[in-house]
């Protein structure tokens, strides 16, 4: 399973997407706690991760900017809740909104898990004001994990700086 969205079993104010890496869980995680390894794969496709501010640390503040030509600069941030090396970080999201519009705080956990060699993803956010806000997420964060997949396993194949 490369990915895949399994609405079946949450809320309608979640999101779930789980990916199978060829590559070992400490090397998935470490992309995830290392600032120039995640400047690299931040953000849907057509999107620079131009800004990187990361204390990986239980409550530690990240703060970044991901940009494209088409949508400008997009500011976000949050804090780390949990971290256990190599099997869970949990971690605070919320868009830059404006001060009469604050972005909304969702919770993110991602989960590692070592399936027959190859590493298992699952990426969970919630809460969503409504179905068409966790829809318009969906491809956002698929496109994410497809830079992200992409770049571990160049990585682990020893294609990648």
């Amino acid at each position: 399973m490369d990915a895949s969205t399994d609405r079946k079993q949450l809320r309608d104010d979640e999101l779930l997407i789980e990916r199978t890496f060829d590559a070992p869980v400490s090397l998935v995680f470490r992309i995830w706690e290392s600032r120039d390894h995640m400047m690299r794969w931040l953000g849907p496709k057509d999107f620079t991760c131009t800004h990187l501010d990361l204390d990986f640390r239980p409550s530690g503040k990240w703060r970044a900017c991901i940009a494209s030509e088409q949508y400008g600069e997009n500011w976000m941030g949050g804090e780390f809740k949990e971290i256990e090396r190599d099997k869970r970080i949990v971690y605070s999201f919320a868009w830059d909104g404006t001060p009469a519009e604050p972005g909304m705080d969702t919770l993110i956990t991602v989960t590692f898990r070592e399936a027959g060699g190859k590493t298992v993803q699952s990426f969970h956010q919630t809460p969503f004001k409504s179905v068409e806000s966790r829809d318009s997420h969906v491809s956002g964060w698929n496109e994410c994990l497809d830079r992200e997949q992409d770049y571990v396993e160049k990585l682990a194949k020893g294609e990648a700086a």
